[in-house]
């Protein structure tokens, strides 16, 4: 399939500053269509609405999935991504759940490196600032009923960011939601998928209404289980380990997570995969055993936890302090990925 790029004639000002997250876009964006049995229509443009008949079928039956990934560059002018192909092959596993045709991951990778190095004067150079990567894919067809659609829209869209939380390495407080559920084994929790954040949207209300920042999400059968927070997957550092919930088809395979995981071990950390009980992880708070809770994700890449709330009750990690293990992990990865230090995984393309 070609390429085609067509250049704005109207550059964007571009902001002074960082802006809040995900909140600006840069002037260009990839876009395809897929129809009569194909990809096709492959370009970049200058970054436009689209226009979508009312009955399109996105807005009906949520046939939706996205990814999120960074890319960085440092003082040197050096464009450096990370992990791009671990994201389009997930996508590619949440575009086959949710019966929305595969596309071609190496094509659409091309295409992304031609859109970054377009728009990279946008990507910003400060500590702790990247350039946010959001590909989709809606289903399009103008059409009531629900079935699987037969046209889709993939597009790219690029934003500078800064740190995802506005307090940034600050430790957030979680909420642990014991009514409501994330995901459900066979359900569509192990991919994203849009509607998973949709149905997120009630317990992120409850946390913001006692003072939390995130959710923590419990299991679907018994509410005993901790499975992941609303942006993140969770680690906790208990005596000489470090455990994280087991992958079981309701939490997302998280790429920064993957990262922690090999970092860890490449360290010689002991890595446990298992189910977690909220109870054991009050149980270890009390005792102390517990000395560290982070998350992780693409967007804050290591969020410190200071304290989560169970019941009302709330309880203190670390004397709400981030941990000696995660700064040295967020230390480590991003150093990888902005080149402050050596790619011993090889994680990082390099774009000019």
């Amino acid at each position: 399939m070609k390429l085609t790029v067509q250049k704005t004639a109207n550059p964007k000002v571009k902001p002074a500053g960082v802006p809040k997250f995900g909140t600006v876009f840069t002037d260009h964006m990839f876009v395809m269509e897929y129809g009569g049995g194909e990809w096709k229509n492959a370009r970049i443009q200058p970054y436009a609405p689209f226009t979508l008949d009312p009955s399109t079928s996105v807005f009906h039956y949520g046939q939706a999935v996205f990814e999120g990934a960074k890319a960085f560059k440092n003082k040197n002018g050096e464009i450096r991504i990370f992990r791009i192909e671990q994201n389009f092959a997930r996508m590619n596993e949440s575009c086959a759940r949710v019966c929305i045709p595969a596309f071609d991951p190496s094509f659409v990778e091309s295409a992304l490196k031609e859109l970054v190095l377009l728009d990279g004067d946008w990507i910003p150079t400060d500590e702790g600032t990247a350039l946010y990567i959001r590909p989709a894919v809606v289903a399009s067809d103008a059409a009531l009923g629900v079935h699987t659609a037969r046209n889709y829209i993939f597009f790219i869209i690029l934003s500078p960011v800064g740190a995802y939380y506005e307090n940034g390495l600050a430790p957030v407080k979680l909420y642990v939601e014991t009514e409501y559920v994330r995901a459900s084994r066979g359900g569509t929790g192990h991919h994203k998928v849009a509607g998973n954040y949709a149905a997120s949207l009630k317990s992120g209300e409850r946390a913001a209404r006692c003072g939390c920042d995130q959710v923590m999400w419990l299991d679907a059968r018994e509410h005993k289980y901790v499975e992941e927070v609303g942006s993140m997957n969770i680690f906790f550092r208990v005596g000489d380990r470090v455990i994280t919930p087991e992958l079981g088809g309701s939490i997302l395979p998280g790429i920064t997570r993957k990262s922690v995981i090999e970092l860890l071990k490449s360290r010689g950390i002991r890595v446990d995969e298992r189910p977690v009980a909220v109870d054991e992880v009050v149980a270890a708070i009390g005792d102390g055993s517990l000395t560290e809770i982070f998350g992780t994700g693409t967007a804050a890449v290591i969020s410190p936890v200071g304290a989560i709330m169970l019941n009302g009750r709330e309880l203190t990690v670390n004397g709400g302090e981030f941990g000696e293990l995660s700064a040295s992990v967020f230390d480590e990865l991003t150093g990888i990925q902005t080149g402050r230090l050596p790619d011993r995984f090889g994680w990082v393309k390099r774009w000019r």
